[in-house]
């Protein structure tokens, strides 16, 4: 008589598969028997004929294809910690399954009870092959709740166990004091008992290891592009091919919030790294067994993966995630963006926001992050210092502009508190979003340094003023690509890239002086800030301040990596 191993094996048919389970677990009168198999066999591949009526034992879901990769020195780091402080942790038991024809991310909700009492795959789906089992703790139950799909809706969040890493809010005087340089090494860092960063890839890289993530980032090509700037280019052909496509209009950088288009509730929680929260008593902690208030009215932020990733740790912060706020910066929602680039308290873990209409494809509020162990070329870049007699030197804030770079934009950084820095950011972001001006903002060197880049390629494009050669790299300059990470989507394009692409496509992005200097007045008026009115003599000498890079920016001869191979 076969094993059950060997019959799951040997199956070419996912309901005679899953009979065979299920027959197991009536006999046991209990799912040990099939936690003890899951534990045995954690790989197994079988074709399966085109399901029009499968059922299953547990949760079955078209998912993507598991990837085994290295962990990366802080990552493991992360994982290695969390260990001590809970036992592992994995998503309920599924079966992956991968078409034939492509990766799918729909999942098949089914009930989870003993008695197998489970929803219907609909008729006429891809062929499928199962290609990877992940197993359930033993004291981990098998029940549904909400709409089943344990998604981040008001159906299924509220009541649910879901990690939290809690902040110092009152933590605002950057980093206590303490300055990080770009050319520390792993082993020259202190590396606090409860690390943000540790934890957050210590939990992207569990992530990774379910396979939740559609295609392997770590495998994609970078290299350091030749020239004045130093781009840098990195080919990644699956975010093109699977990328979710933007289901809003370009010309409108306000839109209402839109339930029945794709937004992050309808995300499933195994997605979701952490809850990112201020603690209570102004002690930060990481507990990954905490649980969220069924009946709370305080909705949660969250951090989750993007998994569609341009690097390494790439993840979403999503303030207050049940309220449903669209894409738009508000006071509240932005400083917690700026809690979360100190606690990273590492400059290579920059923080980016698109608005609409400058290639955020998704109308729900949300800022990504990501490791990158390199400075961004416009971190490098030099600024000539804005003199300023009203709003600003009260404050220890620096208000500066771009030089020599293809895009014009504002820096602003420093401050007495994080508070006073954000505000203002907040508040010149909330003019140019009433004011329907397409933005794009960078949170860098630790929440010290903001950029603000006003944008119109996407109104160039639909005009047709964009050139059809920099329209078929399909490339589209959000906050990344005009901080000078080029995410490039043709191996052509890569293997020929030259610092003339980058300077042509970001030239486009960029306002005219003329335009830019309009909108860097309406930015001062609704921050309540003055410019000082110079003389000849005086703009002279302001000519003359110019900053190299920030405080941070300087290039390692041999900078620390986090994803991909970076080559100079």
């Amino acid at each position: 008589m076969m094993t059950l191993v060997q019959q799951m094996e040997a199956t070419t048919n996912l309901t005679s598969l899953t009979s065979g389970v299920m027959d197991t677990i009536s006999t046991s009168g209990s799912f040990r028997c099939l936690q003890w198999w899951l534990r045995i066999s954690t790989m197994f591949v079988c074709s399966v004929d085109t399901i029009s009526n499968a059922t299953s034992f547990a949760r079955i879901g078209l998912h993507r294809p598991l990837f085994r990769q290295k962990g990366r020195e802080r990552g493991r780091e992360g994982r290695e910690r969390g260990k001590e402080k809970k036992n592992h942790r994995a998503s309920s038991s599924r079966l992956f399954l991968q078409t034939s024809g492509g990766i799918s991310t729909t999942l098949i909700t089914i009930n989870n009870k003993q008695e197998g009492c489970f929803h219907k795959w609909r008729k006429g789906s891809h062929p499928l092959t199962v290609v990877g089992v992940l197993y359930l703790p033993k004291d981990e139950s098998f029940q549904s709740s909400g709409c089943g799909r344990n998604c981040l809706g008001k159906c299924c969040l509220p009541g649910s166990k879901l990690p939290l890493y809690a902040f110092n809010k009152n933590g605002e005087d950057f980093m206590r004091g303490k300055a990080i340089s770009m050319n520390l090494s792993v082993e020259d860092e202190e590396i606090p008992e409860i690390s943000f960063l540790n934890t957050l890839l210590g939990e992207w890289e569990e992530r990774m290891r379910r396979g939740l993530f559609r295609y392997d980032v770590t495998t994609c090509e970078t290299k350091i592009i030749p020239g004045q700037y130093g781009f840098i280019a990195q080919l990644n052909e699956g975010r093109h091919l699977k990328k979710r496509p933007t289901e809003f209009r370009v010309d409108q950088v306000l839109q209402p919030f839109d339930e029945n288009k794709f937004n992050f509730t309808k995300v499933g929680q195994e997605e979701v790294l952490f809850r990112f929260e201020p603690s209570d008593d102004g002690k930060t902690l990481f507990d990954p067994d905490a649980s969220i208030s069924a009946g709370g009215s305080q909705s949660s932020s969250v951090v989750a993966i993007n998994v569609s990733p341009i690097e390494y740790g790439h993840v979403l912060l999503i303030p207050r995630v049940l309220d449903c706020l669209p894409q738009r910066i508000d006071p509240d929602s932005f400083l917690l963006a700026m809690h979360m680039a100190t606690e990273a308290a590492d400059p290579f873990f920059r923080l980016g926001y698109n608005s609409l209409g400058a290639f955020a494809t998704i109308n729900h509020l949300h800022f990504q992050a990501y490791c990158l162990a390199v400075p961004f070329p416009v971190e490098k870049a030099p600024t000539r210092k804005i003199a300023m007699v009203k709003g600003l030197p009260e404050r220890g804030l620096v208000l500066s502009q771009l030089l020599n770079y293809p895009v014009r934009g504002l820096v602003f950084e420093r401050g007495n508190t994080m508070r006073d820095l954000s505000n203002v950011v907040a508040s010149s972001c909330i003019c140019l979003q009433d004011n329907n001006i397409p933005y794009n903002v960078l949170i860098s060197d630790c929440g010290k340094r903001v950029f603000i880049f006003p944008q119109c390629y996407a109104e160039k494009q639909a005009l047709g003023e964009v050139s059809q050669q920099l329209l078929d790299t399909q490339v589209n300059p959000a906050v990344w690509e005009i901080s000078g990470h080029m995410v490039l989507k043709r191996k052509k394009d890569y293997e020929d890239a030259s610092e003339h692409y980058p300077c042509r496509l970001l030239a486009e992005v960029s306002l005219s002086e003329e335009r830019f200097e309009e909108v860097k007045a309406y930015i001062l008026e609704a921050a309540g800030l003055q410019e000082a009115c110079l003389g000849a003599k005086d703009s002279i000498e302001q000519q003359e301040e110019v900053v190299f890079g920030g405080a941070c920016s300087h290039p390692s001869s041999s900078p620390r990596l986090f994803g991909s191979e970076v080559i100079q």
